[in-house]
């Protein structure tokens, strides 16, 4: 009973585990590394995909199966187990990863060859996309899957992307039994539309994420009738107030799951008579408009929550209305921006680095009577991260645009369980486990949460490394080790203090002169008084966090 970690080792993205017993191997995943990850891990398979008997795909995104069409095509013929939603997204996603792959490598080659260098090939082409889909075989979520004489395994909701799953398998050890099971991406408790995860309560093993295993979302209300509807109020008022002035409401968002779950917003909006039925709202990117049509055709008890379910019961499509356009044509996307009527345009990408949602952006930050309304996580370096952060210009096809528009966030929004969600998570079991391996996470995050799983709640858990292997029945398991994880965190907490300790002087400063002259302050555009009320305000805010954080962790 052996398990190798082949990707998610310390990283995010790349997920790919190989459990292997009584002569059966299967791989858990096998996602494709992206950004830094890349350079660590590399593309190519670190393992012979003779080796493998089977493949269990927890979900459709990329960094877990997004080199499925690579395995095919250095030869692998077994079967690849997924939930039929999951098949249904990774048909649309993986084919679009190979006209990635094809176009990258064809940009490449035109660039290699103007200096006589060799061409460029694609780590997959949409043929191996095609040849991976047709080894895919459905599973119904409590379905009992035999793999081998000594192997079966089951799968329920994780609740973070339709048709995700949490996978246990379990092997038969010395006429008895032994599970380990792999968490998948743990969803958000109360995300809209689909359902909150299930749980597990049974393992001798655990392989579990922990992307935001050091941070919390913002706190959610009592019930999820009352998130789902906070929300929409949010939504319904930034929309109210966007048309009162005239604008376009642009939403960024990633067209696969956030987009769905905003269109699902939409509908619970124009139900409870928050915004008009005649909102016209547009979808304007052909992966999200295929994501879509997945989502609707996969209207079934076992992938949504209860809101939606009522809704489907009822005959209502939850994210389907009479005022939505969906948009494939690339004349049509132009056309949007020579509308004289205020609509809604929901376009990819999410963080406004590539896709139709630039052109959106260009015709319409200029404009005060707008709003730019995120939905998702901005990372450090995007451009959506610097309209979040309240830049003033920004570049786009070569000519710098004014920020006149309103930027809001729609809080709460993240399909990821945040560190309470994954502490439910792991304590839902009844017994401890022998061991918890600890992956999908930045680094610091992965070896910190191990740390709290251990010294908080006396787990033996670890944060494996990429390529460690370990004989689950005879090797010790290595705990987390507490002295290395301190020193790095006393590291960037030092660095931190310093930092704030930097800004001290300087806040102080701007303090004073505000007081002295907030009330003679002649702030007569009504957007600039806002952005700088709003940016005191979350910087209020961070103080107050900051300051129950350390508390908290100093006692």
């Amino acid at each position: 009973m052996e398990l190798t970690i082949f990707g998610a080792g310390r990283t995010v993205t790349g997920s790919s585990f190989l459990l292997e017993h009584d002569g059966f191997s299967v791989l858990i995943d096998l996602g494709l590394p992206q950004g830094s990850d890349e350079k660590k891990m590399g593309e190519d398979l670190p393992f012979s995909p003779a080796a493998v008997n089977a493949v269990v795909l927890t979900h459709a995104h990329i960094d877990h199966s997004g080199r499925l069409p690579l395995l095919a095509k250095e030869g692998y013929t077994g079967p690849i187990y997924a939930t039929g939603a999951t098949m249904s997204l990774a048909s649309i996603m993986l084919e679009d990863s190979a006209h990635i792959q094809e176009s990258e490598a064809e940009w490449k080659t035109r660039k290699r060859e103007r200096h006589g260098e060799k061409p460029v090939e694609p780590l997959y082409t949409t043929d191996d996309a095609r040849k991976a889909l047709m080894l895919f075989e459905p599973v119904e979520y409590g379905e009992r899957v035999t793999l081998s004489p000594s192997i079966w395994f089951e799968m329920i909701d994780a609740g973070h992307l339709l048709g995700s799953a949490s996978v246990r398998f379990h092997l038969a050890v010395d006429g008895g039994e032994k599970m380990i099971v792999f968490s998948g991406d743990i969803g958000n408790i109360d995300q809209p539309m689909i359902r909150n995860p299930q749980y597990f309560t049974a393992a001798d093993f655990v392989v579990m994420e922990s992307t935001y295993g050091d941070r919390l979302h913002a706190e959610p209300k009592q019930n999820e009738n009352e998130t789902l509807m906070q929300r929409a109020k949010e939504l319904a008022a930034i929309t109210e107030r966007t048309f009162k002035r005239g604008g376009n409401l642009i939403i960024p968002s990633f067209a696969v799951g956030r987009t769905q779950e905003i269109l699902y917003l939409f509908r619970i909006m124009m139900d409870r008579h928050l915004i008009p039925f005649d909102v016209p709202v547009f979808v304007d990117s052909p992966m999200s408009v295929k994501a879509t049509r997945v989502f609707s055709s996969c209207l079934r008890d076992d992938y949504f929550d209860d809101e939606a379910r009522k809704m489907i019961k009822r005959g209502v499509n939850p994210i389907l209305f009479p005022s939505l356009v969906t948009i494939t044509d690339v004349e049509d996307s132009k056309a949007l921006n020579s509308r004289k009527e205020s609509a809604v345009i929901i376009s990819s990408s999410g963080m406004c680095d590539a896709g139709r949602i630039r052109h959106h952006l260009k015709h319409n930050l200029w404009r005060a009577e707008s709003t730019v309304l995120f939905v998702g996580y901005q990372a450090e370096g995007t451009l959506g991260r610097s309209l979040v952060d309240g830049t003033d210009h920004v570049t786009l096809f070569g000519e710098q645009i004014q920020v006149n528009a309103e930027i809001a966030v729609l809080e709460g929004t993240s399909g990821h369980a945040d560190q309470k969600g994954l502490e439910k998570w792991i304590n839902e079991f009844k017994m401890k486990p022998e061991a918890v391996f600890v992956v999908h996470g930045e680094e610091n995050v992965s070896q910190y949460f191990a740390s709290v799983l251990k010294n908080s709640f006396g787990h033996h858990a670890y944060a494996p490394m990429l390529f460690e292997h370990f004989d689950l029945l005879n090797d010790t398991i290595p705990i987390q080790c507490d002295t290395l994880l301190k020193e790095k965190v006393s590291s960037d907490l030092s660095d931190s203090v310093h930092t704030l300790a930097v800004m001290e002087d300087r806040l102080e400063d701007v303090i004073k002169r505000m007081k002295h002259s907030a009330a003679t302050m002649n702030l007569t555009n009504e957007k600039k008084a806002k952005k700088l009320s709003d940016a005191i305000k979350r910087l209020a805010s961070d103080v107050e966090f900051l300051v129950s954080k350390w508390d908290g962790d100093a006692k």
